[in-house]
């Protein structure tokens, strides 16, 4: 094999496409998916690479630094490409110290074994890199400044219609200063200062990657999409923050994937860079697209769910506004997304209803037993 790459948090929803796709894409690699399975790991999301011989799975929590450094002296790790983390913006609220813990504590503890085994080798830091994905929630909130649009500073694929105008006159761009605002981001941001400060103190090959939102299949339905997909489906409320106008730009999974792929093997060490879409929606907007496709593709009248829409209380702290700048990626990687939203929702939408028994797994919590049998003692 010409490379050993650790991915962490590979069982969870960004992680196994990033998987998958190293996997298919380089035979060469030995890939080590490394994740605790929590509520949002599961190996069903890796079943078609499973069996694959460069592949394996390693059930390890990143907080435990003997156990992460001792693999990575075992297997001769030459990369790490850092997804693990926990990312709920309602659970960090509720309960901050995991958040804390996992992805701060987490993060400095891969970033301390990377370090003294790839100082331990006779080449050190050459060939190696730490690739550390982060979130666009660390900046912040920008204002939605500009209600009639305005064209974004680069052309994207992933937005179409109305929707390829923002909302705002602004966007996060990779010099914006931090500013979190939710338990979550603030433990991001905190995780991205020790990853940064690791490049700086001791020359550790580090990356830093910003996205904006996410969605595709295999997806915890706990987040927006496939929860209220499921939702429709069983025909029950659609809970909706305040009145719906919080905006986020989205990005089919595949698309995100790629660009990390990209940027571990081409991007610049101790660089930053911004992953989105120029593809801005307000949430209600989101919400009323999911009932017409959901509608259409389970033979029901289109929009006939519209009345499932239930507004709730806003979330405490809630940001107003997203917007991810990534045009020095496309610049200097020439990476751009594939595929325009409304044809991503489609895929997303069909995905679930075609996948209905890992839907009912996870919503049920039997994945979970599962593997609690499987792994107990280890």
């Amino acid at each position: 094999m010409s490379k050993t790459i650790i991915i962490t948090g590979g069982a969870g929803f960004i992680g196994s496409h990033v998987v998958r796709l190293f996997v298919n894409k380089y035979p060469d690699y030995r890939i080590i998916n490394l994740d605790k399975l929590t509520y949002a790991g599961n190996l069903s999301n890796l079943k078609d690479v499973e069996q694959k011989p460069n592949y394996k799975f390693v059930k390890m929590d990143i907080c435990d630094f003997p156990a992460v450094l001792k693999l990575m002296q075992d297997e001769q790790a030459d990369g790490i490409i850092h997804l693990a983390a926990e990312s709920h913006v309602d659970r960090s609220i509720k309960d901050p110290f995991s958040f804390a813990q996992t992805n701060v504590m987490g993060t400095l503890s891969l970033l301390q074994a990377a370090k003294a085994y790839w100082e331990s080798l006779p080449e050190k830091y050459e060939g190696k890199r730490f690739y550390h994905i982060s979130t666009d929630e660390v900046y912040g909130a920008l204002e939605m400044t500009n209600p009639e649009g305005i064209e974004p500073p680069f052309s994207t694929k992933a937005s179409s219609g109305a929707h390829h105008l923002a909302y705002g006159s602004a966007f996060f761009t990779e010099k914006t200063k931090y500013q979190p605002h939710s338990p979550y981001s603030a433990a991001k941001a905190s995780s991205d200062h020790f990853v940064r400060a690791f490049h700086d103190t001791f020359g550790l090959p580090t990356i830093v990657t910003n996205c904006s939102n996410n969605y595709g299949p295999y997806q915890f339905p706990e987040k927006l999409i496939p929860l209220f997909v499921n939702n429709i489906r069983h025909r029950k409320p659609l809970p909706v923050y305040g009145k719906g106008e919080n905006d986020r730009d989205w990005l089919y999974v595949e698309d995100p994937a790629r660009a990390i792929d990209l940027i571990f093997h081409k991007g610049q060490i101790a660089e930053t860079y911004n992953i989105g879409g120029f593809n801005e929606w307000k949430n209600i907007d989101i919400v009323k697209l999911l009932i017409k496709t959901t509608d259409r593709l389970l033979g029901r009248p289109e929009g006939v769910d519209m009345d499932l829409i239930t507004y709730v209380t806003d979330r405490a702290g809630h940001d107003l506004r997203y917007a991810i700048d990534s045009t020095k990626l496309q610049r200097e990687l020439g990476w751009e997304p594939s595929l325009q939203f409304e044809e991503g929702i489609e895929k997303t939408v069909r995905w679930y209803l075609d996948n209905q028994a890992w839907l009912d797994a996870v919503t049920s919590g039997d994945y979970q037993k599962y593997y609690e049998s499987m792994y107990q003692g280890r």
